[in-house]
C-alpha cells in the first residue's frame, strides 16, 4: 500500500520521546519531512540525530513550550521556513499529574487546561491556513480515558474529553476543505507515562509496580502492553493517502482493553 507521504511536511508535537517520537520516526521512514518539538533542547537534539540517521524525509527541531502562545506561533513559523507548508499536524502533550479532585488548585486546573487542550487549539489555529490549502490531516492524541475515565486522573479525564468534542466539531467544519481530523487514544502503551501511572497506582494501593503491571496486562485481551511503534503505525495510516474517508473519529489503540462500545 502506497501511503504517499514522501515530501509531506509534518509537525509532531512532544516528539523528543515516547509516542510523539515514535510517530515522528515512522513518518520519516515513509519519506515525510518532520519538525520535532519539545521543551528540552538536549532531548530534541538527541532525537534529531537518531531520526536523521533513518534515511527518508528531512528532520528539523525547534524547542518550544506549547503552553505559551508565542512559542506556538514561532514553532509553526519555523516549520514553514525550514520544511515548507504544513500538511500534517500531530497534536500531543505530556499528561497532567495524577490525583483526586480535592487535591488540585485553580492554578493546577489552569495549567492542565493550557497544556492538554488549549495548546491543541492554538496549534490548529496557527497551522490552519496551510492545512486548508493542502487538504491536510490533524491527529489529536488523547487517552483511553475518553471511553472509560481512569481513577486518580481527574485532570486528564476532563480535558481529554474536550479534545474529542473539538475533534468532532472541527471534522465537520473543515470537511469542505478535505481536512481530516481524528482523535487517537492510546491505552497501555509501554512509555514513561505508563510507568508513571503504574507507579502512582502502586503507591496508592501499597502494591509494587510489577504487581500493578501484571494486573493491568490481565485486563488486556492481547495480554501485553502495546509498543510506541504499534501506536505510530496507526497514526501514520490516518495521516496518509491510504485514509481518505475517516474523519471525526476516536480510535482506540489499546489491545482491546476498553470494554465500552
Amino acid at each position: 500500500m502506497d501511503l504517499n507521504l514522501q515530501g509531506k511536511t509534518a509537525l509532531v508535537v512532544a516528539s523528543s520521546q515516547g509516542l510523539g517520537k515514535a510517530v515522528a520516526a515512522q513518518l520519516v521512514r515513509e519519506g515525510a519531512h518532520v519538525m520535532l518539538t519539545s521543551r528540552s533542547e538536549d532531548k530534541l537534539h538527541s532525537a534529531y540525530q537518531e531520526l536523521a540517521a533513518l534515511g527518508g524525509g528531512r528532520v528539523a527541531y525547534y524547542a518550544a513550550d506549547i503552553t505559551k502562545a508565542e512559542d506556538i506561533r514561532q514553532l509553526v513559523k519555523a516549520t514553514r521556513e525550514q520544511l515548507g507548508a504544513i500538511d500534517i499536524l500531530v497534536n500531543n502533550a505530556g499528561g497532567p499529574p495524577g490525583g483526586s479532585f480535592e487535591q488540585f488548585s485553580d492554578e493546577q486546573w489552569q495549567q492542565a487546561f493550557e497544556l492538554n487542550l488549549l495548546s491543541y487549539i492554538r496549534l490548529i489555529r496557527e497551522a490552519l491556513p496551510d492545512l486548508k490549502q493542502n487538504a491536510g490531516r490533524v491527529i489529536n492524541i488523547a487517552s483511553s480515558s475518553i471511553k472509560t475515565p481512569i481513577p486518580g486522573l481527574i485532570l486528564s479525564n476532563t480535558f481529554r474529553l474536550g479534545i474529542v468534542g473539538m475533534t468532532k466539531t472541527l471534522a465537520e467544519e473543515l470537511a469542505p476543505y478535505n481536512v481530516l481530523v481524528n482523535t487517537v487514544a492510546p491505552g497501555r502503551i509501554a512509555t514513561d507515562r505508563t510507568a508513571y501511572l503504574d507507579e502512582l497506582k502502586a503507591q496508592r494501593t501499597g502494591q509494587t509496580r510489577e504487581e500493578i503491571e501484571a494486573q493491568s496486562k490481565r485486563t488486556i485481551p492481547l495480554g501485553r502492553y502495546g509498543t510506541p511503534e504499534e501506536f505510530a503505525k496507526v497514526v501514520t495510516f490516518l495521516v496518509s493517502a491510504a485514509s481518505t474517508y475517516i474523519t471525526g473519529s476516536s480510535l482506540l489503540v489499546d489491545g482491546g482493553m476498553v470494554k465500552a462500545i
